[in-house]
């Protein structure tokens, strides 16, 4: 028969492995409130602004985006590593984000990509698009039969005059804020 002490013991750890398996569960999207994913997106957007300035610390990139520290720790910290006492950001990442992307029509069409490396993809492809409407011939060539996340890029440069107007607007990420 084990001891009273012994058995209190075994409940304390018992109960402290539980809160420990609770912290580690990865965040359901589906239940987070409107405010918790507009924290996470813009978390996310830390992790970007840390992988184009290598230099810029946690802090500091947190800061540029309204976004504490914590925060950014709690939504995407499997994506931060620390190197030499320091968190610095890992080179790509799988977090789900949904971006927006043109079709034909110049309408917006949202995309779930799957990881850093199709939201790089299709920063890429707006880059390319904004280059082939101010007049670069050949600036949407590469992206001609390419899909990100399963949707076909719109490369057709004869359709591009047409709906430059709905393109003036367009934005990769869309911001409900009022």
């Amino acid at each position: 028969m084990p001891s009273r002490s012994g058995s209190r013991r075994l409940k304390r750890y018992k109960r402290y492995r539980s809160l420990r398996r609770k912290q580690n569960r990865p965040i359901a999207l589906s239940t987070l409130s409107t405010r918790s994913s507009a924290a996470r997106d813009r978390a996310v957007h830390v992790l970007a602004e840390m992988r184009n300035d290598p230099s810029l610390l946690l802090g500091q990139a947190a800061r540029l985006h309204d976004v504490k520290s914590s925060t950014v720790k709690k939504y995407v910290g499997s994506a931060l590593e620390k190197v030499r006492g320091r968190l610095r950001v890992t080179k790509s990442d799988r977090f789900r984000v949904t971006l927006f992307l043109p079709d034909t029509q110049g309408n917006s069409i949202a995309i779930k990509t799957r990881s850093s490396r199709e939201r790089s993809e299709a920063s890429e492809f707006l880059r390319d698009l904004g280059r082939a409407l101010r007049g670069h011939r050949g600036a949407l060539r590469k992206w001609r039969g390419k899909k990100i996340a399963g949707v076909e890029l719109f490369t057709d440069e004869s359709k591009l005059v047409s709906i430059e107007p709905a393109l003036s607007e367009f934005s990769l990420y869309r911001v409900f804020n009022s």
